[in-house]
């Protein structure tokens, strides 16, 4: 079973992207972010008719998150983070696909920081992480998939000084990824790749992609219980590079 994440970075505009990679990739599920779309501009015709299933939440400013399944419809188990009444962004969604939840994460960027904007990231990683306990006390097999908006350490950001003050990479960023992990989650791609830079996204200023400067933002968590079948990982990097692209590539799982 392979599962992917891939923030899409407007979907309707990377239609022809996400439907080329789908074609070649054939992933069994996928979860997208930055929808950008609102529910009713979600293209749902030209993903049934690639063969996959869909659930999706829909905004249409920055944020939409939706998974598919192929061959299968997803069943939705839940279309926002609790913990919040009043936060009505479209962030979090979570379906049950052949036996497994997967969820689709878009974690607040978090910058300008220090401000409400961080704040809001450190409160939502709270709240993610008062969720994912609660799937590790039930010992249920989780797929915790998204863009985090955190690049963990410092081997998941190239050599720079560049991003000192940014969001993604400020210590307390780092600690709540880090403390989410140790409830139990495996990182899939850390796992398998211990030393290895790895790169999910590349953005589109200062000649990045070309030059290889990328972060690793976009990650599988494996629950206890999902964990022992991990058996490969990996990001699809090319797809960055072609016309078109979004900012990120797709992050892999396979499991047994």
């Amino acid at each position: 079973m392979k599962i992917a994440t891939f923030n899409i970075n407007n979907i309707n505009r990377r239609l022809p992207n996400l439907l080329a990679w789908l074609r070649v990739a054939k992933p069994d599920v996928v979860a997208l972010q930055e929808l950008k779309a609102s529910d009713g501009e979600f293209p749902a015709a030209a993903i049934e008719k690639a063969g996959y299933g869909a659930v999706w939440r829909g905004q249409k400013t920055w944020s939409g998150v939706a998974l598919l399944a192929r061959n299968a419809e997803p069943v939705l188990t839940r279309d926002r983070l609790p913990g919040k009444a009043d936060d009505h962004e479209a962030r979090y969604i979570e379906a049950a696909v052949r036996g497994i939840i997967v969820t689709s994460i878009y974690l607040p960027n978090g910058n300008p920081q220090p401000g409400p904007k961080f704040d809001y990231k450190l409160d939502w990683f709270a709240r993610l992480k008062r969720h994912a306990k609660s799937f590790i006390k039930q010992d249920l097999p989780v797929v915790l998939a998204g863009d985090y908006n955190v690049a963990p350490t410092e081997i998941d950001i190239y050599p720079t000084r560049s991003w000192d003050k940014d969001a993604l990479i400020q210590p307390k960023s780092r600690t709540a990824f880090a403390s989410l992990v140790e409830q139990g989650w495996c990182d899939a791609i850390r796992e398998l790749h211990p030393e290895q830079r790895v790169y999910t996204f590349w953005d589109y200023k200062r000649n990045r992609w070309p030059r290889d400067a990328g972060l690793r933002l976009d990650h599988l968590l494996l629950s206890p219980a999902l964990a022992p079948r991990l058996v490969k990982a990996g990001v699809d990097k090319t797809i960055r590079g072609e016309d078109g692209a979004s900012d990120h590539a797709p992050a892999w799982v396979e499991l047994k």
